[in-house]
């Protein structure tokens, strides 16, 4: 396994592997395959384009597939540039169980916290994905508010939990 920032020639492996999470885990991102499916290479080549503030990591196995990824977007606002946001972060269950999403948090981190003047690393997960939790208390994030029927899919609601790592 390794770990790189994804460039505009990833697009079409990205687009692939968050519309498997789309479709494997509906209810724990704030899209839809549905909505997803329907969007332009060119925009998936837009949303990964790394640029001052913004990137996305990928992992890639030893055949050379995309089996996790996870997206940093920088606040740009004059008062809030100060923080960053974690989006997307999602390993493949075929890649599950050997370390990788610890492997790309990290490597988020190291990479976010080298951007001068950031202080904090803000993210939302699921209130009751118990182990995207753990991962990121392992990491030093804390749980600092919970918003309740925070999405609604297929008439069921669920809970977010905001967490945040201070760097």
């Amino acid at each position: 396994m390794y770990i790189r920032v994804l460039e505009e020639f990833d697009a079409r492996l990205y687009q692939e592997l968050r519309l498997k999470a789309l479709k494997l885990s509906p209810e724990a991102f704030g899209s839809t395959y549905e909505r997803e499916v329907q969007l332009t290479l060119d925009t998936f080549v837009e949303r990964i384009k790394p640029m001052d503030g913004k990137f996305v990591l990928g992992a890639f196995d030893e055949n050379g597939s995309l089996v996790g990824s996870v997206r940093f977007v920088r606040d740009t606002g004059m008062k809030s540039n100060h923080k960053g946001n974690v989006y997307g972060m999602y390993v493949a269950p075929e890649a599950g169980g050997q370390g990788l999403g610890k492997k790309l948090m990290l490597e988020l981190i190291r990479r976010a916290s080298s951007y001068e003047g950031m202080e904090q690393i803000n993210l939302i997960v699921l209130s009751d994905n118990v182990i995207a939790k753990k991962l990121y208390k392992s990491l030093g994030f804390e749980i600092y508010g919970i918003e309740h029927k925070a999405l609604k899919y297929n008439g069921q609601y669920f809970d977010e939990d905001l967490m945040v790592l201070y760097i």
